[in-house]
C-alpha cells in the first residue's frame, strides 16, 4: 500500500467504508460525508492514504451532467426571478467578508493577507493561489478553507434533517437506475461532458470540469432535446471521490495545527452560515423558492457538495448551482482585486 496507487485504493476503501456505514445510519448524502469524514480521520491517523486526484474531475464532470439535468423548459419562465438573488450575492461577500476579516485577525491572531483570503466565502482553489502569491501563509490560507468546506458540507445537511426540511428526501433524484438507462441517453450525457468541459477549460471558466458540462447538459434539457439522468450508481461513484478528496485534503498535517484550523473554522462557518441564513430569509420570497433552496445556494460549502444537497432535497438544484458558480467566480475575480486596493490605500495616505 505504499505505491501511489495502493495509497489511492486505501483512500478510496476506507472511503466506501464510510459511505457504506452512513448509508446504513440512513445519514444524509451518505456517499459524500461518509467517505469525508473516514478519511478525514484516517489522515489524522497518517494512515499511508492519498487523494484519487486524477480520476477526481472525471467523477465532477458527473455531476456538472447531473446538475444540468436539473435545468427544464418549464424553468425558463422562473429565470427573471434570479436575478434579484444573484445581484444579492454582492453584498451577501462583502457582509461576509466584512464579519470574518476581523475574527481572523483580532480572534484567530492571523496576518493580515492571510486574514483577508481565509474571510473570503468561496473559491478555495482561487484563494489559496492568490492569498500565496501576495504574501499569505499557503498552509494556513488551504487548512481554513478546507475545514470551511468540511464544516459546511456536514452542518448544513444535518441541520435541514433535525428541522425537519430534509425529511422530503428522495434518494431515487440523485440518478435513475443503471437498469432504467438508456444507450442513447447515455451517449448524450458523455457527449456533454467531452464536449462542455474543453470548451469551458479554453474559456477559463471556474469549476471547468463542472460547469462546462453542467452548462451543455442544461443546453440539452431545457431544450427538450433528452430528460436523460446519469445512473444512480455512478453518482454514487462520484460523491465517493469527492469525499475522498475533501477528506484527504487533511493528510501530512500535524493533529495541533488540524486543531487549530477546525476551530478556527469553526468560528468562520457560524458567521457564514448566519449571514447566509439572514439572505436565506430574505432571498427565499423574492425568488420564489423555499428557505433551505435559500440557504443552500448561499452557504459557503464547495459548488459540487452543495448542489449534490440540493439534488437530494428538491428540483431546485439549478438555482442553487447557479448562485454558486457565480459567487466563486465574484470571489475569485473581486478578491485579489479589492486586497490590492486596501493595501494600496494606506500607502498612498502614508499610513
Amino acid at each position: 500500500m505504499n505505491t501511489p496507487a495502493g495509497k489511492v485504493l486505501l483512500a478510496l476503501a476506507i472511503g466506501g467504508a464510510g459511505g457504506y456505514l452512513f448509508s446504513l445510519l440512513r445519514l444524509p448524502l451518505p456517499w459524500m460525508l461518509g467517505p469525508m469524514a473516514f478519511c478525514t480521520v484516517a489522515a489524522l491517523l497518517r494512515a499511508p492514504i492519498a487523494p484519487p486526484a486524477r480520476i477526481r474531475p472525471y467523477m465532477v464532470m458527473v455531476l456538472g451532467i447531473m446538475l444540468g439535468s436539473g435545468f427544464t423548459p418549464a424553468m425558463l419562465g422562473r429565470a427573471g426571478e434570479w436575478l434579484v438573488s444573484l445581484a444579492l450575492l454582492f453584498a451577501y461577500i462583502a457582509v461576509t467578508a466584512a464579519l470574518a476579516l476581523p475574527y481572523f485577525l483580532k480572534v484567530a491572531r492571523f496576518d493580515p493577507v492571510t486574514a483577508f483570503f481565509c474571510a473570503m466565502p468561496g473559491g478555495f482553489n482561487e484563494m489559496v493561489m492568490a492569498g500565496t502569491d501576495l504574501g499569505g501563509d499557503e498552509r494556513r490560507i488551504a487548512l481554513i478553507h478546507a475545514s470551511r468546506v468540511l464544516l459546511v458540507v456536514f452542518a448544513v445537511p444535518l441541520w435541514l434533517q433535525l428541522s425537519g426540511d430534509l425529511a422530503v428526501i428522495n434518494r431515487s433524484t440523485l440518478g435513475v437506475g443503471l437498469a432504467d438507462a438508456t444507450a442513447g441517453g447515455l451517449l448524450l450525457l458523455a457527449a456533454c461532458g467531452a464536449v462542455g468541459w474543453p470548451i469551458a477549460a479554453r474559456l477559463g471558466l471556474p469549476a471547468a470540469a463542472l460547469v462546462g458540462p453542467m452548462l451543455a447538459s442544461a443546453a440539452l434539457h431545457l431544450t427538450g432535446l433528452t430528460a436523460s439522468q446519469p445512473p444512480r450508481e455512478i453518482v454514487n461513484l462520484a460523491q465517493l471521490f469527492i469525499g475522498t478528496t475533501v477528506g484527504c485534503r487533511f493528510i501530512g498535517t500535524g493533529t495541533r495545527e488540524v486543531l487549530h484550523a477546525l476551530a478556527a473554522g469553526t468560528g468562520m462557518t457560524a458567521i457564514m452560515l448566519s449571514v447566509s441564513a439572514a439572505f436565506g430569509l430574505l432571498v427565499a420570497p423574492l425568488a420564489g423558492v423555499p428557505f433551505p433552496v435559500a440557504i443552500l445556494a448561499f452557504a459557503p460549502g464547495g459548488l459540487a457538495e452543495m448542489s449534490l444537497i440540493a439534488i437530494a432535497l428538491s428540483s431546485d438544484a439549478a438555482f442553487v448551482a447557479t448562485h454558486h458558480i457565480v459567487r466563486i467566480f465574484l470571489v475569485a475575480v473581486l478578491a485579489p482585486l479589492a486586497f490590492r486596493a486596501m493595501r494600496r490605500r494606506p500607502a498612498e495616505s502614508g499610513d
